[in-house]
């Protein structure tokens, strides 16, 4: 083998680079000088401490917007919670107020007074608000908040259903009074119809009368209590007007039936006329009768003189006075100290 055969394949071949070469390298500067060793864990320390600045400034800005979602969060709760509220006390002192002073006479069911009662009584929860300063806290109080909202809906529904119920039950019951009461006065009515026939002092009264239970009639079998209570009224103005007319005929049939009477008794006493005695002398004279006895002087021992005109005897002894004015009463006749003969 030749030596300088092998030099010259040991030359030719190039410089093999390894792991340590590299490290020196590494280690070594530009100018082929080796790096401190305090380098490296610098190095290693300011990385770290660039990852956790990295790191808490991005949590501290995901915790803020956190922060500020729940915050939205809360308040999106908290307007909610306010317009439930609301809706719920304007009925509670709307509607609802003046439901409850409905009595339980005064409707149909009574037990829908009750159930008024029951609503009327629920506790509202208390309003607290967004007053957490972190997310966790403002996550729950808008949890609450929500559950807040749903009681105010809830028996906001509840409350105007027991308040509609009142209402209605109200109404039925105002309309059965209404037709009740109509239908009594239209018994009456038909009643006083009937009765007065002929005992009116003006029968139109009586016309009146029958076209309001007519229209009555038409009305009764209605849904509109203000209509049927207007029907009603209508026929009992027109019963007074009947009752009136009743009594005025009757006033004026007694008062007709009072002039007869007085006149009757009138006549009565011109036609019997009167008698009179005085001075021993007895008078009497009958109505439209043209004869008249006349006595006249004393009487002695049961006989008397004197004279009669008329269709008695003339001259002579006169017989005792007729007291009837026709026949003498004879022997039977007899006088008292009143100056008047007797039987």
């Amino acid at each position: 083998m030749n030596p300088e055969n092998e030099i010259d394949k040991t030359e030719a071949l190039e410089p093999v680079e390894t792991a340590a070469a590299n490290v020196a390298e590494a280690r070594g500067g530009v100018d082929g000088r080796k790096l401190p060793k305090w380098l490296l864990p610098l190095i290693a320390v300011v990385c770290a401490v660039v990852l956790v600045v990295a790191g808490v400034v991005g949590w501290n800005m995901y915790r803020g917007a956190k922060l500020a979602e729940a915050k939205e969060a809360c308040a999106t709760a908290a307007d909610g919670v306010r317009s439930q509220a609301n809706e719920y006390n304007a009925l509670l002192n709307g509607d609802a107020a003046d439901a409850a002073a409905v009595k339980a006479e005064q409707v149909k069911d009574a037990k829908t007074v009750e159930s008024l009662g029951k609503e009327l009584k629920a506790s509202a929860p208390e309003y607290e608000g967004c007053v957490a300063e972190d997310a966790k806290g403002l996550d729950a109080a808008t949890v609450k908040l929500g559950e807040q909202a749903d009681w105010y809906k809830t028996h906001e529904q509840s409350l105007s259903k027991a308040v509609r119920a009142v209402i209605e039950s109200k109404a039925a019951k105002t309309l059965e009074t209404a037709k009740t009461n109509l239908t009594a006065k239209l018994d009456e009515a038909s009643r006083l119809l009937a009765d007065s026939d002929g005992k009116v002092a003006d029968n139109a009264t009586r016309d009146a009368l029958s076209n309001a239970i007519d229209a009555a009639n038409g009305l009764k079998d209605g849904n509109d209590p203000a209509k049927i209570d207007g029907a009603r009224k209508t026929v009992e103005d027109a019963i007074n007007g009947v009752n009136a007319s009743v009594q005025a005929k009757t006033d004026a049939d007694a008062q007709a039936a009072a002039a007869a009477a007085q006149a009757q008794a009138q006549a009565q006493s011109a036609y019997n006329g009167g008698s009179s005695y005085s001075g021993g002398a007895y008078r009497r004279t009958e109505g439209s009768t043209s004869g008249s006895n006349t006595y006249r002087g004393t009487t002695s021992g049961g006989t008397g003189s004197g004279s009669t005109s008329g269709s008695g005897p003339a001259g002579g002894s006169a017989p005792k006075p007729n007291l009837n004015g026709s026949y003498g009463c004879g022997n039977s006749c007899t006088g008292k100290d009143d100056g008047y003969y007797h039987h």
